[in-house]
């Protein structure tokens, strides 16, 4: 194998990669995104029993589908950035008020693997999905 094709197929197994994670996690956004915006369960028994009203599952689970939706069009890497930057927030708030509400560590699992899974989604990015410094895609 050369090393023109041994970089090839390494770049061809990050973006298979890239797009397993890319879609499991928009999945998810978008499907819990509607459940949550529904105030649905088991989203809204969560969400009261961390303390926060029921009206805020609905404001969360609008931007969360619209973060799903962002992860999944072509162009637009900004908004991506803004996307990959909301959903870490997201889940690390969740992970916080989970801990802070004293649930047991089990309730901390899901956060931190959708947190693992959206930083991988973002690292994995292929170059046409990536901002540059300057704000145009490298």
């Amino acid at each position: 194998m050369t090393v023109k094709s041994a970089t090839v197929s390494a770049r061809t197994g990050s973006t298979i990669t890239y797009w397993i994670v890319t879609i499991l996690l928009a999945t998810e956004c978008i499907v819990g995104g509607i459940m949550g915006s529904l105030r649905m369960e088991p989203f809204i028994g969560v969400v009261t029993h961390l303390g926060y009203p029921p009206y805020f599952m609905t404001i969360i689970g609008v931007w969360y589908v619209c973060a799903g939706i962002a992860l999944l069009l072509p162009r637009f890497p900004r908004l991506k950035e803004w996307a990959y930057a909301g959903l870490v927030f997201n889940y690390t708030g969740a992970a916080a008020s989970h801990f802070a509400s004293g649930d047991n560590a089990g309730t901390l699992v899901a956060p931190i693997v959708f947190t693992a899974l959206v930083i991988a989604s973002w690292a994995l990015r292929p170059p046409d999905r990536r901002l540059t410094v300057s704000g145009a895609r490298s």
